[in-house]
């Protein structure tokens, strides 16, 4: 193998187990020599997680605190709505909290593993209650490498999850399916693989799983309906437990979590034949995510041609991967809000239970011309003339700023133009190429970037020239 195709398998590593590196970082991870030993330096950097915080669990809504909202036995209107306003706040401030640790590249595996979690475990702050979302939050970023189990039974015991789906009012003698039916079709078997009535007797087995208002599971033994359940073929007074063991005990589910972890990672054409293999391992490893990731990224089948420059960057992959590279602060980091609701990815605010469907969906006329300028709007203070997508949404709403203005940024030119010290102008812009783009430059495109640098300029600002002109280009959007 050349050294070419050695870094630019380092980079598409890099850009697709976290979000993206900078060329110290490609060039240490070079040095390693073994695409392995890379792997398995990106797992030891994510063995430790440091929890995001906020709020504390006295700022929520306890009763207490609601009823300081009540006047003459009615709400006070303008009180509650400030409440709203602080919790909005609250929630903005973790998703920005998240942002800056993606963005760090400490732990990237972990954190671009939590997005994905994220994304499948799709939950959204009902009433903006932040406390219950960066409960959420810390515990799929904690389990995010574990064991699938210990993720999945965690997730469903959040009271944000537990909110979202209605699991609050699932109560014996008035079982609510919702939480149940998701629980199946979205989080482990996927569509089809159940039946009317194994959702029917799961969501009377779920009973009683509830949450107190400072953030706690707890198990209702007097609304939990105790009777006999028939759910997939078993009958017994199972319990929301039960009902989570059975469904791991089902191949099924290996063969749906690995399938969206392979179109996530890998390809959006699922390739069959190496998911059913995956699929049989990570079933027989007890749903171990790490060792199923790590096989993944030690493929040699993970490195071929057709799955390079085959996935469409996600608004927050974008977003982060631009301040990673180049060490970018906004200078008012709300307006990270602002390019999310642009592009249609604000964390925490999934359009809906299934979460975002990603791909080519990414891609609209409304945001394109966005996408495309953003690295110019941010690395050049140029004017922002766009509104934020019309969700309906009045949550996410309240997170942003208005458009038509711009993008004040402290970007570390210093550090990134040190890295290429060493580089010959001559080969200056294929240097920068490696480190930003999927694929080499094609001579066309050499040519239109390097037209973009005048004579005249210093080499740090031929650098900036070059590095604003290859962001700016197509390929920039894929990894």
């Amino acid at each position: 193998m050349d050294k070419l195709t050695r870094q630019q398998q380092i980079r598409y590593l890099f850009a697709r187990a976290g979000f993206g590196a900078t060329l110290t970082e490609l060039d240490e991870a070079f040095d390693r020599k073994s695409i392995r030993k890379v792997v398995r330096q990106l797992f030891d950097d994510s063995k430790s997680v440091q929890a995001l915080h906020v709020v504390e669990p006295d700022e929520t809504e306890t009763k207490k605190q609601l009823k300081g909202l009540v006047r003459d036995g009615q709400f006070d209107k303008d009180m509650l709505k400030e409440r709203i306003r602080l919790n909005a706040e609250k929630v903005r401030d973790l998703n920005l909290q998240w942002l800056d640790r993606m963005a760090s590249g400490q732990g990237a595996l972990r954190e671009k593993m939590a997005l994905f979690w994220h994304g499948h475990f799709a939950c959204r702050t009902q009433g903006r209650n932040p406390l219950f979302m960066q409960q959420y939050a810390n515990t799929i970023r904690q389990n995010a490498l574990g064991r699938f189990g210990d993720l999945l039974m965690a997730v469903s015991k959040e009271p944000a999850m537990l909110q979202f789906l209605n699991n609050q009012q699932n109560r014996k003698n008035a079982p609510n399916e919702n939480f149940a039916r998701e629980v199946m079709e979205l989080f482990t078997l996927g569509r089809g693989n159940y039946s009317e009535h194994d959702i029917k007797d799961a969501a009377r087995a779920f009973t009683g799983w509830q949450f107190t208002p400072d953030g706690q599971f707890i198990f209702r033994q007097q609304v939990h309906d105790e009777g006999e359940k028939t759910i997939f073929g078993k009958t017994g007074s199972f319990t929301g437990e039960d009902v989570i063991a059975m469904l791991l005990a089902n191949k099924q589910t290996a063969r749906f979590i690995t399938g969206k972890i392979y179109r996530f990672f890998v390809n959006e054409t699922e390739d069959k034949k190496q998911i059913d293999t995956l699929a049989e391992q990570f079933y027989k490893n007890g749903y171990d995510i790490g060792d199923l990731m790590e096989t993944i990224f030690t493929s040699d089948w993970f490195y071929e041609p057709k799955n390079r420059g085959a996935h469409i960057k996600s608004p927050v992959e974008l977003l982060v991967g631009l301040r990673h590279t180049l060490g970018i602060q906004f200078e008012q980091p709300q307006s990270q809000i602002f390019v999310q609701r642009t592009l249609g990815q604000v964390l925490f605010y999934p359009p809906n239970v299934a979460g975002w469907p990603g791909g080519k969906n990414w891609i609209d006329s409304s945001s394109l011309l966005f996408r495309m300028q953003l690295p110019n709007y941010v690395l050049n203070a140029t004017e922002v003339a766009v509104q934020p997508k019309e969700d309906g949404d009045v949550n996410t709403q309240l997170l942003a700023r208005r458009g038509n203005a711009r993008f004040r940024t402290k970007v570390n030119w210093a550090d990134f133009e040190t890295a290429f010290a060493k580089i010959p102008d001559t080969e200056l812009t294929d240097a920068l190429a490696l480190t930003l783009l999927p694929f080499p430059l094609r001579p066309d495109q050499r040519t239109l970037i390097d037209s973009q640098t005048p004579g005249s300029q210093t080499r740090p600002e031929r650098i900036q020239t070059l590095t604003v002109a290859l962001m700016s280009l197509p390929e920039y959007q894929l990894t």
